[in-house]
């Protein structure tokens, strides 16, 4: 509890105690005395808050009704209720602190985890340093109990760590050499060697952190409305509590004393303080959720276009499935298998794709340097090693230089070698489906979903195979880097709802970027498509999707309800004040009482 709350605490005992003396006391004048000093002790920073905007031309808000309204009940002689409608104000007050500062919570405890301290290895000796001072490259060591400062692959030791604050996953994971691992994770059994491959800027804690302070910058169209709503609602119940103060008593004779009575209960109604609190509430309490269960959401405008949406796009590799390649078949016609692989291997030691990769961790013989090196998007590689001009790519590289090349009967990404232009064989490289990716489409499905459609560079062959397992309702193969984004936008062009796209690699980031809520895999993607992304899962399990997308949908109904319930009440009051048929106790029910509904409605987002 801040120390905020706390004084508001001990203000409102005070407050109390006032109150109940004066309702027990004798004599008038005490009963006038203790009201004020309760009324005072009450308001005295509302009253301030009021008058520094009135002063400053931004008068019209919950201050300023509360001020005009308890100081006139004072004017007609209703001391007592004008210290009980401030005093309630603020147990409203206090309640919203208190909710909002729930809501941060999760914030505040991963501004606390960030690493403050990073063991650099250098020459056989460790010095503690500041994470910023460590480099790319650079070697750190965590030891036990340590938080890893920030991202990089282990190259010594072997431990479990502890994720949760990252990803929400409760289970430890097991970290060996080759693993990448995230800053943030705690080490929780053995000493860990980690080469960086990362700024500590960069690094996934860091990026959490910032993701989460900005998300608040990206309203919603509902969080839009209620501002735009309370700046033209409030100026006009303001006029027509002047109107119903000033015309019955001029027009009609009616006691003015009545109507002005009527036109401050009608005051204390429209405070908008309730759908000013509530609907960001709900908002950011989505977002603090979800970040706890490593989804990180940026902004509530994100949430609500999840919320519409009923059609996604997904990347093949890396979002449906593992990302891992792994050579599971050469096959040779002119060299054995090794030397097919040497040149292979050659070609795409200079390539960071994840063709390349299980290429090199297959091939375990020398590396030559090149002569020359060419790259082409979406076919392949070519170059110049051990003297001889060598091709390595798909079959649309082959056919660009009329190489006649064999299919194979395996299902896999089939990479074909030619050697000065000679067809002499091919890799078979297969990929493995994510564990949870067929129940990621089911409950797609479930959430009504209409098109569920994969695209990947790789062949037609492979991309229905994964298609069949999975029962996608389509799938688009042998794409090229930009076809992904026209793709996108013709699915986009026939649908009248948003439309999601997951995907993890640097050739996804032009679609996430353009798309209505783009999708990015935080533990092994792209720093560009996690830039770019609106939704980050720092875990890459896609089952993350649809949960994310019911929790949205949770959140909208949840300030639509509170939008409702709070204007429909309002409405409903603030006639009834009019027509002189409430009272003061009523219309702070109706007031306090409906913001601390809607607040407890929205801090349901919390638990989800």
């Amino acid at each position: 509890m801040s120390k905020k709350q706390k004084e508001r605490i001990v203000r409102l005992a005070a407050v109390a105690a006032l109150l109940i003396a004066a309702r027990f006391a004798d004599a008038e004048a005490a009963r006038i005395a203790l009201s004020l000093s309760g009324y005072f002790i009450a308001g005295w920073d509302v009253v301030l808050k009021a008058v520094k905007n009135l002063l400053n031309r931004n008068f019209l808000d919950e201050f300023f009704l509360m001020t005009v309204a308890t100081l006139g009940a004072i004017a007609l002689g209703e001391y007592f209720e004008a210290a009980e409608v401030m005093a309630l104000f603020q147990i409203g007050e206090l309640f919203q602190d208190y909710a909002v500062n729930v809501s941060r919570k999760s914030l505040r405890e991963l501004v606390e985890s960030a690493p403050k301290r990073a063991n650099l290895e250098k020459d056989g000796e460790l010095t503690q340093v500041d994470p910023d001072d460590v480099d790319v490259g650079d070697v750190i060591v965590v030891k036990v109990g340590e938080k890893v400062p920030i991202d990089g692959v282990v190259i010594e030791g072997e431990s479990y760590v502890n994720t949760a604050n990252l990803t929400g996953e409760s289970v430890p994971r097991r970290a060996a050499p080759g693993d990448e691992i995230l800053s943030g994770s705690i080490n929780l059994s053995g000493l860990l060697r980690i080469r960086t491959t990362r700024a500590f800027d960069d690094s996934a804690a860091m990026k959490i952190l910032e993701l989460i302070e900005n998300a608040s910058e990206k309203k919603s169209t509902a969080e839009r409305f209620v501002t735009r709503f309370a700046r033209v609602y409030t100026p006009i119940v303001v006029s027509l509590a002047l109107l119903l103060a000033v015309v019955p008593p001029l027009v009609f004779s009616a006691p003015f004393a009545e109507w002005v009575r009527r036109a401050l209960i009608f005051l204390v109604v429209s405070c908008p303080c309730a759908l000013l609190a509530s609907v960001p509430l709900a908002f950011f309490g989505m977002i603090g959720s979800s970040s706890k269960k490593g989804v990180l959401i940026k902004g509530g405008v994100v949430v609500e276009q999840l919320a519409k949406a009923k059609d996604i796009i997904f990347d093949k590799t890396g979002t449906l499935t593992r990302g891992v390649f792994k050579v599971t078949a050469v096959h040779a016609d002119q060299y054995d298998e090794h030397e097919l692989l040497k040149y292979a291997a050659n070609i795409e030691a200079l390539s960071n794709h994840h063709i390349a990769r299980s290429i090199l961790d297959e091939y375990h013989g020398e590396i030559d340097a090149k002569e020359e090196f060419q790259e082409f998007a979406g076919k392949g590689l070519s170059g110049r090693v051990f003297g001889k001009n060598v091709l390595v790519g798909n079959d649309k590289l082959m056919n660009d230089h009329d190489v006649v090349y064999k299919d194979c009967h395996l299902t896999g990404t089939i990479v074909h070698i030619a050697i000065e232009n000679d067809y002499v064989g091919h890799i078979v490289i297969a990929d493995e489906i994510k564990e949870d990716s067929q129940e990621t489409i089911s409950a797609l499905k479930e959430l009504g979903f209409n098109k569920i459609v994969m695209t990947t560079g790789d062949s037609e062959k492979v991309a229905q195979s994964v298609s069949k397992e999975l029962q996608l309702t389509g799938v688009f193969a042998e794409l090229m880097p930009e076809d992904k984004t026209r793709i996108y936008e013709e699915i986009k062009a026939g649908v009248p709802s948003p439309v999601i796209f997951a995907g993890d690699g640097l050739n996804d980031a032009p679609v996430i970027a353009g798309a209505d809520v783009g999708t990015a895999m935080g533990g092994s993607g792209a720093q560009a498509a996690i830039d770019y992304a609106d939704v980050v899962l720092m875990d890459d399990q896609p089952s993350k999707i649809p949960l994310t997308i019911k929790n949205a949908r949770k959140t909208m109904r949840i300030v639509k309800q509170n939008v409702f319930f709070t204007i429909a009440v309002k409405v409903f009051v603030l006639t009834l004040a009019a027509l002189g048929l409430s009272n003061m106790q009523f219309a702070i029910f109706a007031d306090v009482g409906v913001m601390i509904l809607a607040v407890l409605n929205s801090l349901r987002t919390m638990r989800f």
